[in-house]
């Protein structure tokens, strides 16, 4: 019975999220209850600690050929440091590898465009490979982020939270969750101009529905599914750039 029945709003939720007559913000709150398990709450942290300093120690290499490529490229700093709307709605400062030029914030909007200008050359092949997520485990160690939850959203925008989008707070900001796979390529998405226009009408309601959607389906099982989904995307990019370079060559 009991399957049955979460089953069921299972099935109800999904076909909320997909109706885009409906707001994140109206989604029925009973149907959103996976983030009040102890996974959620204890283990999922534990977890993350656990695999982020095993990953830190093993990339090590990694982070210091990324920081020399940034800094002979643009110079310093290498990290990009900017105000995210976190867990519990406390803003918190995210650790990314630089991809754009010193400032950029104070430059253009912060919706990155197609092509744009403010991206580096380095920052242009990181960017399009997701080497520049590789320092947020320095957020995940710290407790900011979680390997897999809600893309770290600006301030400006979580501020607007209003009735079941605040569910979102009550899972820990993650590299990867539904929103990202479904946007993992937002730069086309939003196009070369209005970048942020764009974004706030076209994929600012949809990705806080899927945000809601893991709040609702936060789990071991869940976090492994998304986990693996996105290592393939990724992969396959990754490949579909290395291929763009060879044939320009």
């Amino acid at each position: 019975m009991k399957n049955n029945n979460n089953k069921a709003k299972q099935n109800q939720l999904d076909q909320l999220i997909r109706d885009d007559a409906v707001r994140a913000a109206d989604i029925p709150p009973e149907l959103v209850t996976g983030y009040k398990g102890i996974y959620n709450r204890i283990v999922k942290r534990i977890l993350d600690l656990i695999f982020a300093l095993i990953l830190l120690a093993l990339t090590s290499p990694v982070f210091l050929i990324l920081s020399v490529m940034i800094a002979a490229d643009t110079g310093f700093p290498v990290f990009y440091r900017a105000n995210r709307g976190g867990y519990r709605n406390k803003d918190f400062r995210i650790f990314k590898f630089r991809t754009m030029v010193q400032n950029a914030d104070q430059i253009g909007g912060g919706t990155t465009a197609l092509h744009d200008s403010r991206i580096t050359r380095a920052g242009n092949f990181l960017r399009k490979t997701k080497l520049d997520e590789f320092a947020n485990l320095l957020s995940i160690v710290t407790g900011n982020m979680s390997f897999v939850g809600p893309r770290p959203e600006l301030p400006r925008y979580t501020e607007q939270y209003e009735g079941t989008e605040k569910l979102i707070f009550e899972v820990r900001p993650g590299i990867t969750d539904y929103s990202s796979i479904e946007f993992i390529s937002l730069d086309e998405i939003v196009g070369a101009r209005n970048a942020d226009e764009a974004y706030e009408t076209n994929v600012l309601p949809k990705k806080n529905k899927l945000r809601v959607k893991y709040a609702a389906a936060v789990s071991f099982s869940t976090d492994c599914r998304l986990f693996f989904k996105t290592v393939g995307k990724v992969l396959g990019k990754t490949e579909k750039v290395l291929l763009e370079r060879e044939k320009r060559k």
